[in-house]
């Protein structure tokens, strides 16, 4: 088998309404399509400008894609490589990341931060369409009044991941605003509350609130610091693959459970990989971050089923998803 072209398509797909008030584009992402001599075509995702990686696709031109590794290459490279793989042996990309522990994995609803009754509004949407989480990014100054709004319109079973990116900052502010939302019930964890190379910070915020503390980790040196200084009790992940399959190794010999986020803010193809990872990793039981329906059309054609908060494991051979190439062309930039 030799590979014998590779396309890349940049696109730009805007987010929806709600969040492109305030942010009316999201990355530069690319998709590639690796063709090869036999039919089988390979599929990826990687973030940055289509141009960035037309150096390194013409490398490829002529090589066997089953004689390489794929885990010494660079997304979107590497998942189009196992997604030809799989194909090739006719067995879903997750067999290559281990015993599969799961056929569905739970996604949280997301915003970027706005007015508290923006949020709030985004949050009724959220438990219509069957999330039971949904991912915020807060700020200090609105967030009580932000999840007071988001439990009237939700209601109390509908919980809110809070990740400040850091804007908490100092133990005392986190520890008051924890003490002011402890009442509402509905809070899932505070991720990044404060400064994190404070790790003696996040285990005293720990002792002073029954929120569960997270660290946003893109290494598993990290997850393995914060362990050792009993400073969290949850973890998000983030890195390449295999990091993130050792870094939740390191948290599951820990007890503590963990969710991913391998593209975040991506098309389908990133989230489809990611979802094959995750059904592999035993602990990753929270929510993920893996959110392409946040915008206003998806790239994928069928496979990743996105059902009352919960990504289906697609179970044919390889990625086991298919692009819409009329979306793909429709909102191509490069």
């Amino acid at each position: 088998m030799k590979i014998t072209q590779i396309e890349l398509f940049e696109v730009e797909i805007p987010p929806i309404p709600p969040i492109a008030k305030y942010s009316p584009k999201i990355f530069d992402l690319t998709i590639c399509k690796v063709h090869t001599d036999e039919g089988l075509v390979g599929l990826g995702e990687a973030h940055g400008k289509s141009s960035v990686f037309t150096e390194q696709a013409a490398a490829y031109s002529g090589q066997d894609p089953l004689s390489l590794d794929p885990f010494d290459h660079p997304d979107p490279f590497q998942c189009a490589l196992l997604d030809i793989a799989g194909q090739a042996a006719g067995i879903p990309l997750y067999r290559f990341f281990g015993e599969k522990v799961r056929d569905q994995v739970p996604v949280s609803y997301w915003s970027r931060p706005m007015e508290p009754h923006e949020t709030a509004a985004e949050a009724e949407v959220g438990a219509r369409l069957g999330f039971s989480c949904h991912k915020l990014k807060a700020r200090p100054w609105n967030i009580v009044e932000t999840v007071k709004l988001m439990k009237l319109a939700a209601g109390p079973d509908y919980t809110v991941g809070i990740d400040p990116n850091q804007k908490f900052r100092l133990v005392h502010i986190a520890a008051r605003l924890a003490q002011e939302l402890e009442p509402f019930g509905t809070v899932a964890n505070f991720e990044n509350p404060m400064l994190k190379k404070h790790l003696d910070w996040f285990r005293l915020l720990r002792e002073k609130t029954h929120i569960p503390i997270a660290l946003h980790a893109n290494s598993p040196e990290e997850v393995l610091n914060a362990i050792k200084a009993e400073s969290i009790d949850y973890v998000n992940l983030s890195g390449s693959a295999l990091e993130i399959k050792k870094a939740a190794a390191i948290a599951e010999a820990a007890d503590v459970p963990c969710w991913v986020q391998l593209g975040g803010l991506c098309l389908g193809v990133k989230a489809a990989y990611s979802v094959h990872l995750q059904a592999t990793i035993a602990n990753a039981t929270l929510p993920c971050d893996e959110l392409p329906f946040i915008r206003v059309a998806d790239v994928l054609d069928e496979g990743l089923g996105l059902e009352n908060g919960h990504f289906n494991v697609p179970q044919k051979p390889g990625l086991g998803v298919t692009l819409d190439m009329e979306v793909v062309e429709k909102y191509r930039v490069g």
